[in-house]
């Protein structure tokens, strides 16, 4: 079969069309002898997934990854005690290996929190589930996305498209098979810059006044950004090394 042909012009477009992509045609049958959801359903269930996994891509920085795929599948942390505290770190523990939980009084903040220790190459990583987490709009996207996978998926579950099926016990596993399936339709490449581009490519990402965007840049403080400048790119180290270690978990869509 032919390969089609598609030129986006970021990862965020790339990714909404994998997905497009991946539900073509898709049917997952969440059990034995139930109809399959498709179309629309199945799309409305695969964007409420990956708004959860961006909630969690964004958090890891800050809390374990693990930890908060944990709270996708069971979202039930309560810190309202110490005995609940004592309780929620007992039910993590029990469904995240290798990760120890501590429920602990924060002096400063006045009430409980997990500590999440874990380690990595003989050092001890350590990340807290408090307050501020439970109550923020993260967690309660990671509540609403496990709502809606509470008891899809049953036994016999499995996700098809054409001749082609897997066996599947959560919804991940199914988005993963659906978007490498749609891969072995696709050659992606990447450009660093517009030069590398034939016309067409150059056409279709950049110069066609119907797909374009354009951006404006305003400069709203010049001396805070000419320091910001001269931080970045001078020649003393140390600044440089103390703007980026301040600013490193604000930093995002980082192409490394």
């Amino acid at each position: 079969m032919a390969k089609k042909e598609r030129y986006v012009k970021d990862d965020h477009e790339l990714k909404q069309h994998m997905l497009s992509l991946a539900l073509a045609d898709a049917e997952l049958y969440t059990g034995e002898e139930k109809p399959p959801l498709t179309g629309d359903t199945l799309e409305k269930i695969a964007n409420e997934y990956i708004l959860a996994e961006a909630v969690i891509e964004r958090m890891s920085q800050m809390i374990d990854s693990n930890v908060m795929h944990a709270l996708l599948r069971q979202p039930d942390v309560d810190l309202s005690s110490e005995q609940a505290a004592i309780d929620s770190a007992i039910r993590l523990a029990s469904r995240v290996k290798d990760i120890e939980f501590v429920a602990e009084y924060d002096d400063v903040h006045e009430r409980y929190r997990l500590k999440i220790m874990r380690m990595s190459h003989g050092n001890v990583l350590t990340s807290y589930l408090d307050n501020d987490f439970v109550e923020s709009g993260d967690y309660a996207q990671i509540q609403k996305t496990a709502q809606v996978f509470e008891g899809l998926l049953s036994h016999g579950a499995y996700i098809q498209r054409g001749e082609r099926k897997q066996s599947v016990s959560e919804f991940k596993q199914a988005l993963e098979w659906m978007l490498e399936e749609a891969k072995k339709g696709v050659n992606v490449q990447r450009y660093k810059g517009l030069g590398e581009m034939n016309p067409s490519q150059l056409w279709e990402t950049t110069m066609d006044p119907q797909n374009r965007r354009l951006l404006r840049a305003q400069i709203e403080d010049s001396i805070l950004t000419d320091e910001i400048f001269t931080t970045l790119m001078g020649d003393v180290v140390e600044p440089r090394r103390a703007f980026i270690e301040k600013n490193a978990l604000r930093a995002t869509n980082i192409d490394i």
